[in-house]
């Protein structure tokens, strides 16, 4: 058989979770229907979801028609799990739109409709609750065609298969001569005709039907049966992943479809992780197989490393992107436990709920959390209480701002401290209000090599940036390179990294920021005696409404406010309808803050005080580096206007038709040279005015000069310094990534190579890495081999090439370095050396960063 996945979405309480129990018992699965009332279903096995009565986490189950297998997910319905519903969507092949007959297409069916539409999915659609008073099939219909498509055609009544009408509509619709013939002649239309308009969203097959009454439910599937096209695969392996989660006993669990080819147990799918075992899910329950093919949804155990939205094989490209969550709570826990320790337990949860975003705070020490509303805190407050045995508490909660610019700016980032040499020029304009941060080049690889614009390209991308206004994160703005310069000795990596980190924030400081704000869309169903009151209350809250629509008794106010405003509108609206008004919100986006004023003199930011985010620029004189603020960068920077010497014209950066962006190697190598050989009274650099003696030339000439290379025994010195070894009772890797930030900072002032070594050997079949991190090389020695044996096995290696010096307090590494004539530094003086080349930085040049 054929493998086809089918999703069903619905808005809350429209019935699909019943729907799915209909369908599970008519194709032989259940053997009794289960009822959420009952709290009996195959899906809601979550004690929170029996409880709620709601689906929050995605399921899947697996039956058979005639014709195809079928795996069918079962997605939330609530507005604050949407996330979850999306994740699924990039996996399925169809879709069935469910919705309730007495509630008609809501606000939250509409965004539904324009995801499904998003991700081009063919849907089908089923009425529910159709046997209620009032719900008529015709009424319902024409709704359909109105709020959604003219391809919604009845396909089905829920008693009768009304191939006669839907013959007819479907003639009409396609507009095509050769189908209307055939259907004339014959009073048909091919079935593949029918299949190839749902595939390619023309037509929207509708049915009308009860769940709970079981009612409309085999026609449903005959339609299924006899209208899905297969999907053609690939034979080369591929898969999206669309969540992970863990399972009662913490076994981490990655779930994904295979897109392309087979999977088979114990086989690699990346370049060190492997599959241990496959299972097949229906609700809680599951059977291991050997092997799947493509078309297929499974859950495999063995990968690590694995995340929400990665692809795999032939779809190792495929990216997922969601809503930014708009609410940001901080995590309040009982007295006496540890936020630190608390903190790597949490990204477990963040890894199962990528709409979560689980953040720590260095300044507070403290787990911050954002995320869409009230539904996920109480969610995460049970996933706490039964994962880790306690229960957390949160605090009011604030909004997540954003910041953009209005106009256009050039940036300059320019970092050349002793012996490195960086610039970057940027051209930063307003984008697309949630485009968020769009990255181009418009630079001749004449003036800067293609391989350093991808690299400042890649730079662009690889963080979030900090806006001047309140820190909050940079969006909807287009960044060009339009510049740059390397020296072909001296530039690396890292130093383009800090001239276009400066160049962004410089380019901010010039700028005119705005502050946005999160945006509901609001759907209010409310009695008409009360409409004045409401529109009342959107006005004050800065709210927008559309025109209203009023039939009879009731009344429908649209339109969109600020989620700071509106976010507890919800009670508000329940007291003074006496509970007889409803309330509909999705995400709108971002727009301009209604009260940008106050919110930034609340927040109190300092742009200059934010040493994390420098928007000044490194020059180098006389050997040394030292720092420019961002208003002085166009009059110091090396590549300038001819005609202005400053790049500016009438106060303003000059643009790109009005810079000659030209400066030869020759003239760097200048500037290097004055600067980094300018103490050095016995050198043959053309300015000293003393030359060497014969002898010394000779000496010079003949003797192989070995570069300065730093060995630091990571896991020693992390357990030598105190406030490392702090930070790896909670977690070792933070403390690892601190140390190799500072070793960084300490190479970009020492004039020596570093290499950071971490004991792998206790690891089963771990194979060893090298990496470059931060411009540290960080070695993970293989299985069997200790930091001791490759130190040593280096040192041996490479003596002629390297002047080696080992940072360890390990007496057995210190003998053998000694015993090759290597030089040796205790992790304790190593850490009195870092603070010592920082402390002398600070007074030399009065700051606090550089």
């Amino acid at each position: 058989m054929k493998n086809i996945v089918v999703g069903v979405l619905a808005h809350v309480d429209a019935g699909k979770t019943t729907l799915s129990e209909a369908i599970l018992y008519e194709t032989g699965v259940r053997k009794m229907l289960g009822r959420v009332d009952n709290k009996n279903t195959l899906f809601d096995h979550d004690e929170f979801e029996r409880s709620r009565g709601i689906t929050i986490f995605s399921k899947q189950a697996q039956f058979d028609t005639a014709n195809y297998h079928i795996t069918w997910l079962d997605t939330p319905g609530h507005v604050d799990f949407s996330a979850e519903m999306e994740r699924t969507l990039q996996v399925l092949d169809y879709a069935i739109l469910l919705i309730s007959a007495s509630d008609g297409v809501t606000g939250h069916t509409r965004t539904l409709w324009s995801m499904l539409k998003q991700y081009n999915i063919p849907t089908f659609i089923f009425v529910n609750k159709i046997d209620q008073p009032d719900c008529y099939v015709d009424s319902i219909l024409l709704q359909l065609q109105k709020e959604l498509s003219e391809g919604c055609i009845c396909f089905s009544d829920g008693k009768n298969e009304t191939f006669q009408n839907y013959y007819e509509e479907l003639c009409m619709l396609t507009q095509n001569e050769q189908v209307l013939e055939r259907y004339l002649v014959s009073g048909s239309v091919d079935n593949h005709i029918i299949c190839e308009n749902i595939k390619c969203r023309h037509v929207f097959p509708c049915y009308f039907g009860s769940a709970l009454r079981n009612e409309g439910i085999r026609l449903l599937i005959n339609g299924l049966n006899q209208f899905l096209v297969p999907t053609n695969y690939s034979d080369q392996f591929g898969a999206k992943i669309y969540k992970i989660t863990r399972d009662e006993v913490g076994t981490r669990l990655t779930h994904l479809k295979i897109t392309g080819g087979r999977l088979l147990v114990k086989e690699l799918v990346s370049a060190d992780e492997k599959v241990n075992e496959i299972r097949i899910y229906a609700g809680d329950s599951y059977q291991t197989v050997q092997s799947v093919c493509a078309g297929q949804i499974c859950a495999i155990t063995g990968p690590k490393k694995t995340y929400s939205g990665q692809g795999l094989g032939i779809d190792s490209d495929n990216k997922l992107c969601l809503s930014e969550p708009v609410l940001t709570y901080q995590m309040l826990l009982p007295d006496g436990m540890s936020a630190r320790q608390i903190y790597p337990e949490m990204k477990q949860i963040a890894e199962e709920m990528p709409e979560l975003r689980i953040e720590w705070n260095d300044v507070s020490e403290s787990i911050h959390v954002r995320l869409m509303g009230q539904m996920q805190i109480d969610v995460l407050t049970g996933l706490v209480n039964r994962r880790f045995g306690f229960t957390p508490s949160f605090d009011m909660g604030t909004i997540t701002y954003m910041e953009t610019i209005t106009d256009t700016v050039i940036g300059v980032g320019h970092y050349e401290p002793l012996k490195h040499y960086a610039e970057v020029h940027l051209r930063m304009e307003p984008g697309e209000r949630g485009s968020g941060i769009t990255v181009l080049s418009d630079c001749s690889v004449d003036v800067l090599e293609k391989n350093w614009q991808r690299l400042i390209m890649t730079h662009l991308l690889e963080k979030s940036y900090a806006g001047v206004l309140t820190g909050a994160k940079l969006t909807d703005v287009k960044i060009t390179v339009i510049n740059g310069r390397a020296h072909q000795k001296h530039t690396e990596g890292g130093d383009f990294r800090q001239a276009t980190y400066r160049a962004v924030r410089q380019g901010l400081m010039q700028a005119t920021c705005i502050l946005l704000e999160p945006y509901y869309d609001f759907v209010l169903d409310i009695p008409s005696e009360l409409i004045g009151k409401a529109m009342t209350d959107i006005d004050a809250m800065h709210g927008k409404v559309l025109t209203p629509s009023i039939n009879g008794e009731r009344a429908t106010l649209r339109g969109y406010g600020p989620v700071s405003t509106m976010r507890d509108y919800q009670k508000q609206l329940a007291a003074f309808t006496h509970g007889t008004g409803s309330m509909y919100v999705t995400l709108r986006g971002y727009e301009r803050c209604h009260n940008e004023e106050e919110i930034i003199g609340q927040i109190g930011y300092h742009p200059d005080e934010d040493i994390n985010n420098p928007s000044s620029s490194v020059f180098c004189s006389h050997g040394s580096g030292y720092l420019v603020p961002w208003y002085e960068v166009f009059q110091n920077m090396h590549v300038v206007d001819e005609q202005s010497k400053d790049g500016y014209v009438n106060n303003k950066p000059i643009v790109k038709s009005g810079f000659n962006y030209t400066i030869d190697l020759e003239e760097i190598d200048q500037i290097l040279s004055r600067t980094f050989q300018a103490n050095r009274k016995d050198s043959k650099h053309p300015y000293t005015k003393k030359k060497m003696p014969i002898e010394t030339q000779f000496y010079h000439k003949n003797i192989k000069k070995r570069n300065k290379l730093l060995i630091v025994d990571g896991y020693n010195v992390i357990f030598a310094w105190e406030d490392l070894r702090e930070l790896s009772k909670a977690n070792i890797d933070s403390a690892k990534d601190r140390l190799i930030h500072v070793l960084s900072n300490y190479q970009g002032i020492c004039e020596q190579k570093i290499m950071l070594v971490f004991d792998g050997y206790k690891r089963k079949g771990n194979i060893g890495s090298m990496v470059s991190l931060e411009n540290i090389t960080v070695i993970h020695t293989k299985e069997d081999m200790t930091a001791d044996h490759f130190i040593e096995k280096f040192n041996h290696e490479h003596a002629e090439e390297y002047e080696i010096t080992v940072a360890s307090s390990d007496g057995m590494i210190q003998q053998i370095v000694r015993g090759a004539n290597g030089w040796v530094i205790s992790s304790r003086d190593l850490l009195q050396k870092i603070e010592d080349a920082f402390r002398q930085l600070r007074e030399t040049y009065d700051i606090e960063t550089i």
